[in-house]
């Protein structure tokens, strides 16, 4: 594969690397934000509607039943119809329901308005990996996807130190509102500006790198059904199996992600606006991991081994963070960095095995599936930190204890995953030999 590595970057065009994945991201980014800036908002939604930990944890969660609604109609859409023009109606619809949470006059509405905006954000996330499927050979798409998935560090990176700063200065409603007139102003003239839905749609790819991708996509695709029916997923062992270690991934992560500001402020007794400062460090951590982690992946292909080291990494990071606690807080706040590098890094393996699993026909409906029931743990985890936290009188050993297992049981399932041999290996090779043909 080194061959290949030198030659694809010796003879086509990077256009794909440099303008698709970066316009994704800031679509993503924004997207991030106003699923998860009501961390911050927290405190004050307990406050006004006089609601208590577990309540709070329960409008996060929310956004992921939604969520869930759409993930496969939106991974079917995207596969059958256009990436594009989906992704461009989604960011309207969020922009609505962020918008909508800051305006909510009781509980309940603030309720319903994260379960809309889950919806209206469902389709997103399938919707670019489909996107990705469409532009990126096998050889390439665990970076790919480590790359595009470094949204979710850099949205904290941004969301963090800003929510925590328009908080701190003036309220939570202001925050939302703010954070929910993005999508208008950026996310929309952003993805209509700079995605095509393939190749022969983009004016800007040039034929080297179109001719690349559409004979290393075609190679890899012959060896597969030319379709397979939606519902064979359903029934598809390793879907399941991605399904579960994705639920268990996602009950640690926004477990750990939704409550990240309210340990840091039990552990440092800081005020919100150095709090989103320092809830940025792990994110900048957690970009290294997922770039290094997704390269190395792309090396070997053992992608179970990479879930499952990323994970080890987490959990065990995460506890020691909160049993050294207050009593070295410098250290406390590193082991935290780990926490989430780890918690991220899963990623780009992750997903390049699940678009292993299925012939391309289906990888849209199947990452949507992956996506969705998995990311009920998204309702699980911040739901259950609330829980714990009102149990235990806002310590958060149990916390901590309860979603690093989670991580932990994610990376064993993993383990157990079992990709159906010969699925794009002999569009790898065909890939690198039409690479070495047209190197000169």
């Amino acid at each position: 594969m080194e061959g290949l590595e030198a030659a694809t970057g010796a003879t086509i065009g990077a256009t794909r690397w440099k303008r698709l994945i970066p316009a994704s991201m800031v679509v993503y980014i924004i997207s991030f934000m106003d699923r998860t800036n009501i961390s911050y908002a927290f405190a004050g939604i307990g406050q006004e509607f006089h609601v208590s930990n577990a309540d709070q944890g329960f409008a996060g969660g929310i956004f992921f039943i939604g969520y869930t609604l759409f993930q496969i109609p939106g991974g079917w859409l995207a596969t059958r119809w256009s990436a594009k023009k989906s992704v461009g109606i989604m960011i309207l619809l969020w922009g609505a329901a962020a918008i909508w949470c800051g305006r909510s006059r009781s509980f309940n509405e603030l309720v319903l308005a994260r379960f809309v905006l889950g919806i209206a954000e469902g389709g997103v996330w399938p919707a670019i990996l489909v996107l990705i499927n469409n532009w990126f050979p096998v050889s390439e798409r665990a970076r790919a996807y480590g790359f595009w998935m470094t949204n979710l560090a850099i949205a904290s990176i941004i969301t963090q130190p800003l929510s925590g700063f328009i908080v701190g200065s003036t309220d939570w409603r202001t925050m939302l509102l703010i954070e929910g007139v993005l999508p208008f102003i950026i996310a929309t003239p952003v993805w209509w500006l700079a995605i095509a839905d393939t190749p022969r749609d983009a004016a800007w790819c040039s034929q080297a790198e179109r001719d690349y991708i559409e004979k290393s996509l075609l190679a890899e695709a012959s060896s597969e059904p030319k379709t397979l029916p939606i519902r064979r997923i359903f029934t598809d062992r390793v879907v399941w199996q991605l399904v579960v270690v994705s639920f268990l991934i996602q009950v640690g992560f926004y477990g750990l992600n939704m409550w990240l500001p309210s340990l840091l402020k039990a552990l440092t007794e800081a005020g919100f606006g150095a709090v989103g400062l320092i809830a940025a460090l792990p994110y900048c951590t957690a970009i290294v991991f997922m770039w290094v982690n997704g390269s190395l992946a792309d090396r070997n292909r053992r992608y179970q081994r990479h879930v499952l080291i990323s994970l080890v990494v987490a959990a065990v990071s995460l506890v020691a963070s909160v049993l050294i606690g207050q009593s070295f807080v410098a250290l406390s706040v590193f082991f935290i960095c780990l926490a989430i590098g780890g918690a991220l890094s899963y990623e780009g393996p992750f997903w390049a095995a699940a678009s292993r699993a299925v012939p391309a026909s289906a990888a849209g409906a199947a990452a949507g599936l992956i996506n969705a029931v998995g990311n009920l743990g998204g309702f699980l985890g911040p739901r259950l930190g609330g829980v714990l936290l009102d149990m235990s009188g806002g310590q958060f050993v149990a916390t901590a204890v309860a979603l690093a297992a989670s991580f932990l049981l994610a990376g064993l399932v993993m383990l157990t995953v079992r990709l159906p041999r010969g699925r794009g290996d002999d569009g790898i090779e065909a890939t690198a030999a039409y690479l070495k043909a047209h190197a000169s």
